[in-house]
């Protein structure tokens, strides 16, 4: 039998989050004016990776004492919030990878030089907040409205898993075929040169975008493609807002430096779609059969770590076996 548990955003845990992100992004925004257009090096996207990796367990580790010490909730509730945060944060992240590749396919279409793509990442980050704050406050009010559409979100997740399991076509469409780019130029008039890190530049007298504005909107659409599979998928995971839009903010916030962190390497990952697909597969068969029998949360987070993981390692084996039958 599930244990029900409540929801638990309150004014005060909302503004603690708030002010967390916001002075977090501050950080980051001064970093970058400070260092001005620079080339991310491997280093400092550790650095900044591991930075948001331990501000999201900081503030789970604030959640955790906050919700044990309160007696409307207690330690068995602390543990499951805590436990429900983790794992849709691990889940958004896994998820967030397959970004990146995109992310790598629009750079070098439109060849963005390294020193530049930080800047349209970090604005893109901004918008991705906004638009999964709004995602997930519409998917709350439906959820809450017609509980089944639960059903729906795990039939189109497995739906998903199975299709990225299924061989590709051997000619993908060009990038520049794209019809949301197409029409983009149509609409803008945009020079066919970099202005340095801007977004709009002045030629022939007239305000006109540059590229890298281009860029940032492909970014911004990619992302919102890509979650309208992981904000169901975290729907599996919890109902609860508070938990739903910090573990999916503090996910997307790491997403910068994790770009940089994982370029280099990217193309070493050739099985971690089917990690991936694993994931979206279990997640959405665990909605539907979320009526009946309920996947303990500890599990799902072990499928999730361990199907990413497990599929990373075997690329990184599967690489070094052909370069070393080369």
């Amino acid at each position: 039998m599930q244990t029900t548990y409540p929801d638990v955003g309150s004014p005060l845990f909302y503004t603690v989050f708030a002010v967390a992100v916001l002075v977090m992004i501050g950080i980051d925004m001064l970093s970058l004016k400070r260092q001005g257009v620079h080339q991310v090096r491997f280093k400092e996207a550790v650095i900044w990776s591991t930075i948001w990796v331990a501000v999201s367990c900081a503030f789970a580790l604030w959640l955790y004492f906050e919700l044990a010490g309160n007696p409307q909730y207690g330690t068995a509730v602390a543990k499951e919030k805590v436990m429900e945060y983790f794992t849709a944060y691990v889940l958004e992240k896994s998820l967030a990878v397959d970004n990146i590749f995109v992310f790598l396919m629009i750079f070098a279409y439109f060849k963005v030089p390294n020193e530049y793509q930080h800047r349209v990442l970090l604005y893109g980050v901004l918008g991705a907040i906004v638009m999964r704050v709004l995602l997930i406050s519409v998917g709350v009010i439906l959820v809450q409205r017609f509980s089944w559409i639960l059903y729906i979100f795990g039939a189109f997740l497995v739906f998903t898993g199975i299709k990225m399991l299924l061989p590709e076509k051997a000619d993908k469409d060009d990038l520049g075929d794209h019809f949301i780019l197409r029409q983009l130029k149509k609409i803008l008039h945009v020079s066919p040169n970099f202005d340095r890190e801007k977004f709009f530049t002045i030629e022939n007298g007239k305000r006109v975008a540059t590229p890298l504005f281009l860029v940032l909107l492909m970014v911004e659409m990619s992302d919102i493609i890509f979650a309208v599979d992981s904000i169901p998928a975290v729907f599996a995971v919890t109902t609860d807002p508070f938990i739903l839009i910090t573990s999916n903010i503090f996910a997307i916030l790491g997403l910068r430096a994790m770009y940089f962190l994982l370029a280099g390497a990217a193309d070493r990952f050739v099985l971690l779609q089917y990690g991936l697909a694993f994931v979206l597969t279990f997640i959405g068969v665990k909605m539907l059969v979320a009526g009946f029998w309920h996947i303990p949360i500890a599990i799902s987070l072990s499928v999730v770590f361990g199907a990413i993981g497990a599929s990373m390692l075997i690329s990184l084996r599967y690489d070094r076996r052909d370069k070393e039958d080369v």
